[in-house]
């Protein structure tokens, strides 16, 4: 009897470990997850190389701000900026440093426009879009694949300055025009816009002269001083591609006491706003550097996550007078 009760007990006891065992085995089991790598937890971020053509030029300035402002937004992406300083070697050589730090993608305002082969091509055998913004390398003809732009059509922002110029003085009257940086898509453009405006509607205004100011504000100063002695009271408007030069061209004009010069500018900078509203410049063409910024690097964004999207993406020129003022500051 004794005997079988030891027996009993025994046999208990070794059931109970062996149930206790497996049960553990099985909890153990079910709530052990596999650990995570460090790669798996951490975001892909892209980062972008971005080329800017001159830093001098106050309207790029608001190009890269608008840029770094949309990088910013978003968290899976970052971005070097690089200034060419108009050296077109410069900005090759860039470009090409982007590519061996191993950047995603580029973000290029061309230093020459006609001559973006080599850093076409070197994207193109790294495999990674570029964007080029602000100034057009591909004229009429569509952007490469995996290879886009941002920008406006420079051609309009001649005819719209030369469109208003053209009423305001009663289709007659002698002008000069103040141009960029002749390698520039822009200065060329919008030249050609203002004489084809002549060309077409005002067979009775004469371009008095044409000379390049660079974009800068201190040369269109120095060369309207220039027309103005040469030319005296024949002179009845100034249309410069850019702000800058046109703001020149306004204190020499200031400076002459000839307050009866039509100045025209294109950007639509914080101060030539200003100037229009305290009846300095006559008028200005917007060009959309928040739109241009954002919108190349969102190109490229969308390039990166293989979304689909047009090669070319306009922005349009807007005029901007008194009368319409207050829709721009």
């Amino acid at each position: 009897m004794k005997k079988k009760l030891l027996y009993l007990l025994m046999f208990t006891l070794i059931l109970t470990v062996f149930v206790s065992g497996c049960g553990g085995g099985q909890t153990e089991t079910q709530t052990q997850a596999p650990a995570e790598t460090e790669a798996e937890t951490e975001a892909e971020v892209f980062n972008i190389g971005y080329s800017c053509n001159n830093f001098n030029d106050t309207f790029q300035t608001y190009i890269v701000d608008a840029a770094e402002a949309y990088v910013g937004e978003n968290p899976d992406l970052s971005m070097d900026v690089q200034d060419a300083q108009e050296d077109v070697i410069r900005q090759q050589d860039q470009v090409n440093a982007f590519i061996e730090q191993g950047v995603d993608a580029l973000v290029v305002v061309p230093v020459d426009t006609s001559a973006m082969e080599p850093i076409t091509q070197a994207a193109k055998d790294a495999g990674i879009p570029l964007v080029f913004v602000n100034r057009n390398p591909f004229g009429q003809s569509d952007a490469p694949e995996n290879v886009f732009y941002v920008g406006s059509q420079e051609v309009i922002a001649g005819e719209l300055q030369m469109e208003y110029v053209g009423e305001q003085l009663a289709g007659k009257g002698k002008i000069a025009i103040l141009m960029g940086i002749l390698s520039n898509e822009g200065a060329v453009k919008r030249t050609e816009g203002n004489e084809a405006v002549i060309a077409d509607k005002y067979p009775d205004i004469e371009v008095l002269a044409k000379e390049t100011g660079n974009w800068q504000r201190d040369q269109g100063l120095s060369i309207t001083e220039n027309w103005l002695t040469a030319y005296g009271n024949d002179l009845n408007a100034i249309l410069a591609n850019n702000d800058e030069m046109a703001l020149g061209a306004l204190m020499a004009c200031q400076n002459a006491d000839r307050e009866d010069i039509l100045i025209l500018g294109v950007d639509a900078i914080p101060d030539a706003l200003d100037s229009i509203e305290e009846d300095g410049l006559t008028a200005t063409v917007l060009q959309d550097a928040v739109g241009q910024g954002k919108g190349a690097v969102e190109a490229a964004h969308k390039a990166l996550k293989g979304e689909s999207q047009e090669g070319i993406n306009w922005i349009p020129f807007k005029l901007v007078t008194k009368d319409n003022l207050a829709e721009f500051k």
